[in-house]
């Protein structure tokens, strides 16, 4: 097989999903958390999300002109709710059990533990390739 032939897509990896227990507060029968079922997502589909969470941010004492600017939280929030096929976070009886009529808000109520939240979306990046987390590169700006 050439060089050329090894960068078809029938050649390339599929990544399959994953599942996680994202909180000790749903579980079975038997006391476990229930797992949810995560996908990979495309570089596509980060690329939409951040584009959806990009502002425009007018610069101090320069009329008329703005910078971009990420809302980070919204990020985060959209990437998570991108991943999760299960559960559902569409639903809207689900959606209705909780109180809430949008997913970014069902995930929230799902896991309302902060700690969790934090780990689970630690998770998520991880496994859609982040080697370092958003959290991290944030704390490695601020220094």
């Amino acid at each position: 097989m050439s060089n050329f032939n090894r960068f078809m897509k029938q050649n390339k990896a599929k990544k399959e999903n994953t599942q996680y227990p994202a909180t000790t507060s749903l579980t079975d029968e038997n006391g476990n958390p229930l797992l949810w079922d995560i996908k990979p997502l495309s570089t596509k589909d980060d690329e939409a999300i951040k584009d959806s969470c990009m502002l425009e941010v007018p610069v101090v004492g320069k009329p008329n002109l703005y910078r971009q600017k990420m809302n980070t939280t919204a990020y985060m929030a959209k990437m998570l709710v991108a991943s999760v096929v299960s559960p559902d976070l569409n639903d809207a009886e689900l959606q209705d059990s909780y109180g809430v009529k949008k997913p970014d808000d069902l995930l929230k109520e799902l896991i309302d533990n902060p700690g969790e939240y934090n780990e689970f979306a630690m998770f998520v990046q991880k496994f859609n390739g982040f080697t370092t987390t958003l959290e991290e590169k944030v704390e490695e700006a601020k220094n």
